[in-house]
Parts: C-alpha cells; sequence; structure tokens
C-alpha cells in the first residue's frame, strides 16, 4: 500500500523539479542570448575593419535580410559597400539609414561621402546641408571643403580646408586635399607649400608626393626636392617630372629626367621607356 503512495510523491517531486528547472533554463537561455549580443557586436565591428570588403558585404547582407530594422546592421552594410568600392550600392545603402527613424548626424556625413565617393556632388551637398552647423568633425569640414572645391567657392573651401585641419591629430591627407585644391587653381607656390606639409606628417603618403612633383614641374622646377623616398618612388617622381616638363614644352629637359627614370628604376620601366621612345620618334 505505500507504493501508491510514493509514486504520487515522486510525481509531486519531479512536478516541483520541473517547475524549479524552469525558470533557470530561462535565466540560462536569457544569459546566452546576451553573451551572443555582445559576440555579435564584436563580430560586426571585425567586419568593418578585418574582413575581406566583399566577405563584409555579404555578412551585412544576410544580416539585414533577417533583421531589416536594425539600422546598426543598415550602417554595416553601407560601409562595408564602401569598402569594397562599390560606391553607387553604398550610396544606395546609406539613403536608407538617413530614412531610419534613429539616423544621427554622423550617418548623413557618411553618406554625403558615399556621394561624393559616387560622383554624385550636388546630393552630396544637399546631405551636408541637412546637418545642423552645431555638428562639428573633422570629416564633415573635410567633405564641406570638397564640396566647395567642386563648386569652385575658393574662400569658402579654404576657410573649410583650415578648419578640418584643426579638428584632426593627422592632416596629412586633407592637407594633400587642399594642396590639391590650391594646384587645380593654378597657385602653385601654396599647392607646393601644403603638399610638403602633408609629407613631413606622413613620410608614406606617396600621392603627396608625386602631387608635390606637379607643382613644381608647373613653376618650370625640374629638380627633385630633399625627402624621403625608396627607389621605385624615386623613379615614379622622375618620371612624372619628365612628363611635366614635356607639358610644359621644355621637351629636351623632358627626355633627360625620363631616361633618369628608366636609369634610376630597379626593375624595367616600360611606361617611362615608352614615353621616351615616342618622344624620340616624333619631330620634336
Amino acid at each position: 500500500m505505500r507504493h501508491p503512495i510514493l509514486l504520487s510523491l515522486c510525481a509531486a517531486g519531479f512536478g516541483l523539479l520541473s517547475a524549479c528547472e524552469k525558470p533557470t533554463d530561462e535565466t540560462v537561455e536569457r544569459s546566452f542570448q546576451g553573451v551572443n549580443v555582445v559576440d555579435e557586436s564584436n563580430l560586426n565591428d571585425v567586419m568593418l575593419t578585418v574582413a575581406d570588403p566583399n566577405e563584409s558585404v555579404s555578412y551585412f547582407q544576410r544580416a539585414t535580410g533577417e533583421q531589416p530594422d536594425r539600422i546598426d546592421l543598415q550602417r554595416g552594410l553601407a560601409k562595408s559597400l564602401v569598402r569594397a568600392k562599390r560606391y553607387t550600392e553604398g550610396a544606395a545603402a546609406w539613403k536608407k539609414v538617413v530614412d531610419h527613424k534613429d539616423k544621427t548626424d554622423a550617418d548623413r556625413v557618411d553618406y554625403a561621402d558615399a556621394l561624393i565617393r559616387n560622383n554624385d556632388w550636388d546630393r552630396a551637398e544637399e546631405a551636408l546641408d541637412a546637418v545642423p552647423p552645431t555638428y562639428e568633425t573633422f570629416q564633415r569640414y573635410r567633405l564641406e571643403a570638397m564640396v566647395a572645391d567642386s563648386n569652385k567657392e575658393w574662400k569658402k573651401s579654404d576657410s573649410f580646408y583650415e578648419t578640418a585641419v584643426g579638428l584632426t591629430t593627422k592632416p596629412a591627407s586633407v592637407m594633400n586635399n587642399w594642396g590639391y585644391s590650391k594646384l587645380s587653381r593654378g597657385d602653385y607656390a601654396d599647392a607646393e607649400r601644403l603638399f610638403s606639409d602633408a609629407i613631413r606628417l606622413d613620410q608614406s603618403l606617396f600621392t603627396a608626393k608625386n602631387n608635390l612633383i606637379l607643382a613644381r614641374g608647373a613653376q618650370r622646377n625640374y629638380t627633385l626636392p630633399v625627402m624621403p623616398v625608396s627607389q621605385v618612388e624615386r623613379a615614379q617622381l622622375l618620371y612624372t617630372l619628365g612628363l611635366t616638363a614635356v607639358k610644359q614644352g621644355d621637351v629636351t629637359t623632358g627626355k633627360t629626367l625620363l631616361r633618369d627614370a628608366i636609369d634610376t628604376h630597379p626593375q624595367h620601366f616600360e611606361a617611362a621607356v615608352r614615353s621616351l621612345r615616342a618622344l624620340e620618334d616624333s619631330k620634336a
């Protein structure tokens, strides 16, 4: 007669155990979900920095497909598309971000950046005009300067570049852009100064070195300045200087510089060889 009582107690015990275990399982599940959120956030950051850009695009396309309302995933997709140099898609993705109810001023600036990369200057200007003047960042003023350049609003351009330089601890790239702006207006001396400053701040910036040569060549100064360059870089800069001399009408000097470029390069410098051969075969 004790067996039914024992079974009843056991059944009651299992019921109590199940009742106790249920919230415990939910707590564990909530805990694991919390860890997953942290892991996902870390993974998102990794995909935006070290992953192959196209792999990053695929990752965020899947993520936004599963959770289309999350603006952080939309941002990740937009940034990944820009990193992958898929600028038309990137601009469209950023448009979705700025249409989201939780958009920020930083999103509008990134949208403008994508539009500029896509050569859509008018819409980029509209995007920047939507950013309140109280939002003052290096990226915002760098883009404002570029838009002013496109409109040939030189005073505004100089003002924006100057402000941008003051808002970053690494102004070399914006100084290079500012120098290129000066170069495009024919202000070669100022351009040379800005390119020199950019190189002084970042000796690895070959674009600034090449632009410096263009600025000097435009002034018929056909000597390489003192600056750190590799042998390959030196050959490439001599090549640029030679072509600049030819463009200025100083063909003999240009030929000499092209020969120097060919002799300096540690390997066969096909572009310089072709240019020199074309000059020598011409009546000039």
